[in-house]
């Protein structure tokens, strides 16, 4: 698969070409989400206090709305189904957690550093899930392709 002028090596582009390699990394991509969601899910009553901590109100709504977008998200980046919609989704959750959780530009010392980073690892999580986007449906050397 090359979707640019400069192609992988050979072996790189045999490996990424296995469907089974491509589904290990869409699970990759949204472990984190999965195992919010299930952690938000089966403790429902913490994940509303998470909310509420941040300034989300009503909590319970925050909360269901986060676990519906980490679960429903994720299932349709690793089943490469509606990948634009899934992923669209979780990218706008991490956006929210961004500004509202890795607020660096109000705080100094270490809790700047660590929301500094933690706002910037967002970011190119989210750019991982646009990136994921543009591959969703693009043929393959072995000939399979995403169906949206």
């Amino acid at each position: 698969m090359s979707t640019g002028a400069q192609k992988n090596p050979r072996w790189i582009a045999a490996v990424l070409a296995e469907p089974w390699v491509l589904m290990l990394i869409r699970t990759a991509l949204v472990s984190a989400y999965v195992i919010g969601g299930l952690a938000k899910l089966a403790n429902f009553h913490a994940a509303v206090l998470e909310q509420e901590h941040f300034g989300l109100h009503p909590g319970w709504l925050w909360a269901a709305l986060a676990i519906v977008v980490e679960l429903g998200g994720s299932a349709c980046v690793i089943a490469d189904r509606f990948v634009w919609l899934g992923a669209g989704a979780l990218a706008a959750l991490t956006a929210v957690a961004m500004f509202v959780a890795n607020d660096f530009w109000n705080l100094t010392g270490n809790a700047h550093f660590f929301a500094l980073n933690a706002f910037f690892e967002h970011l190119g999580l989210i750019a991982a899930l646009v990136m994921a986007t543009c591959l969703a449906g693009v043929k393959h050397s072995s000939g399979h392709a995403g169906v949206q």
